[in-house]
């Protein structure tokens, strides 16, 4: 495979290992707003925006971790089979199943911008009580589908380079903060199991 190409799936594999891993702290979030919310319902009167807030930070929890989930190969597969199969016959299989994921998600994104820029155009507010504007959450659901658009793409391009023989291992540079003694970024990297 060209070095290019390497140098695609292993961006695409470290993008989506970061901001998954920043997306997983959404789900405090939404805790943090769910309590609110209780405590505020047995004290006083419940705010009017903790449930669809809720919802909000759901969108990005389950879209931006959606592409986390794919690279760590957290997502349900039927296994009756796939188990037993050698390297080359699963990548075979994942091209075609792959093939259609990417065409549903780059469908999905389509959908999304001209979901956003219609948000964007007309202002558009939800029809709740609190009325917030939609363009942000369809804006974070365009991000998501692209980066999951993407990691399907970085598979595409792992399984050709498997069925050609020249497999990509799956190594994903990351940066970790030092933050004794000095502030300093570090470059390292984490290796994910082969299936």
């Amino acid at each position: 495979m060209p070095r290019w190409l390497e140098a695609f799936v292993h961006a695409v594999d470290s993008m989506n290992y970061f901001i998954g891993r920043i997306a997983m702290y959404l789900f405090f979030g939404m805790g943090i707003v769910l309590i609110w919310s209780i405590l505020a319902k047995a004290f006083t009167r419940p705010p009017l925006w903790s449930m669809e807030m809720t919802e909000f930070l759901f969108v990005g929890y389950y879209l931006l971790g959606g592409s986390y989930a794919l690279l760590l190969g957290a997502n349900v597969r039927m296994d009756l089979l796939y188990s037993k199969w050698s390297l080359r016959k699963r990548a075979a299989v994942d091209l075609v199943t792959g093939t259609f994921m990417a065409f549903f998600l780059g469908v999905v994104l389509y959908g999304g911008i001209e979901a956003t820029a219609y948000a964007l155009d007309i202002g558009q507010r939800s029809s709740s009580a609190w009325r917030p504007y939609l363009a942000p959450v369809k804006m974070v659901i365009c991000v998501g589908a692209f980066q999951m658009l993407m990691q399907s793409l970085a598979f595409l391009v792992r399984d050709i380079a498997t069925l050609r023989g020249h497999p990509i291992p799956r190594e994903i540079a990351t940066l970790r903060l030092a933050i004794r003694p000095q502030l300093r970024l570090e470059r390292g990297s984490v290796l994910l199991a082969e299936d």
